[in-house]
């Protein structure tokens, strides 16, 4: 896998600046159509399932529901860190929550048959204050119901590493 760096032009025409990524192409798989019942953690639930299905890399598309509290973390500043943030401590929102949709990437963990996941959602309180961020695992507990969607992705390992140039573990999507 290496970074790709591309010229960018401007509509003038005129050279801006570089874009770089990183990526892998790859092919859909099974598409799961579940539910996460009453007590069940967020994330956890989403790793269960996939191990379930033999699923080792794939991205949650769709999920919506209640929580019985929230628990994430977001970026905030802090000077002399390479990109000017560090993530926050737990911040915990009491329940009930609408949970209004979450976004995910899963993917190996460092562990043989280990998943780790990659979760940010938006969600909002009884006072109709709506927050987001990164979830926490093991602390996101089903009120009724989370409806969700997980996608696998075959032919690319979705692996986290730590990333010299951000300071930060992050996703590294390589071709397989």
């Amino acid at each position: 896998m290496s970074v790709k760096e591309v010229p960018f032009k401007e509509a003038s025409g005129e050279l801006s600046s570089t874009i770089r990524y990183q990526a892998a192409a790859g092919k859909l798989g099974k598409v799961i159509i579940g539910r996460l019942l009453p007590g069940t953690d967020v994330i956890e639930g989403i790793e269960k399932i996939c191990k379930d299905y033999s699923i080792k890399s794939a991205f949650v598309s769709l999920s919506i529901g209640s929580l019985q509290k929230a628990t994430f973390m977001l970026a905030m500043a802090k000077e002399g860190t390479k990109l000017g943030i560090v993530y926050t401590e737990p911040i915990e929102v009491p329940g009930p929550i609408e949970f209004l949709s979450g976004l995910g990437v899963v993917c190996e963990g460092g562990t043989e048959g280990e998943l780790e996941t990659h979760f940010h959602a938006t969600f909002s309180n009884e006072k109709k204050e709506v927050y987001g961020g990164h979830l926490v695992k093991g602390k996101n507990p089903t009120l009724a119901t989370i409806d969700l969607s997980i996608i696998e992705v075959l032919g690319v390992r979705l692996g986290r590493k730590f990333d010299e140039e951000t300071g930060f573990v992050l996703i590294s999507p390589e071709s397989i």
